[in-house]
């Protein structure tokens, strides 16, 4: 099931993430798609706020790679810019989720292989500081 979401802000941007947020389960892996400046780490910093984390702490990890952002719920937000996907396998990635954090993958374009069950976000411009925030969930999901 897709959802599309027209915004114009970052902000508009992170509530849209916060509500997305509060909805999944535990253990959910969200796919982010995007090219550079669209909003990726603003819609994770929104998703950090909806699961009652600081969101002043999410800054992008793209040379740290994983960041963990710990609470009662842990997310786990992954950046793959720099990385090619043979070493996308090294990362672990399919064991984040696995204590019931929640995994937020940005540039999912350079996984090697799709991951199942997983929520689909894409952000794309539509000029100005608008932007297209189409989410695509599972049917497993749809529910939430």
């Amino acid at each position: 099931m897709t959802t599309t979401y027209l915004r114009g802000s970052e902000g508009e941007t992170e509530k849209v993430a916060a509500d997305l947020a509060r909805r999944l389960p535990g253990g959910s892996v969200v796919l982010l798609y995007g090219d550079l400046g669209m909003g990726k780490t603003a819609f994770v910093r929104g998703f950090v706020h909806g699961v009652g984390l600081a969101p002043e702490e999410v800054s992008s990890p793209t040379f740290t790679v994983i960041q963990e952002y710990r609470g009662h719920t842990s997310v786990y937000h992954v950046d793959l810019y720099r990385l090619r996907p043979d070493e996308v396998d090294d990362l672990g990635l399919e064991e984040l989720g696995e204590g019931g954090g929640v995994v937020c993958i940005e540039w999912a374009d350079r996984l090697p292989r799709p991951i199942a069950e997983a929520v689909t976000v894409r952000i794309t411009d539509r000029g100005g500081d608008h932007r297209i925030l189409e989410i695509d969930k599972p049917a497993s999901l749809t529910g939430c």
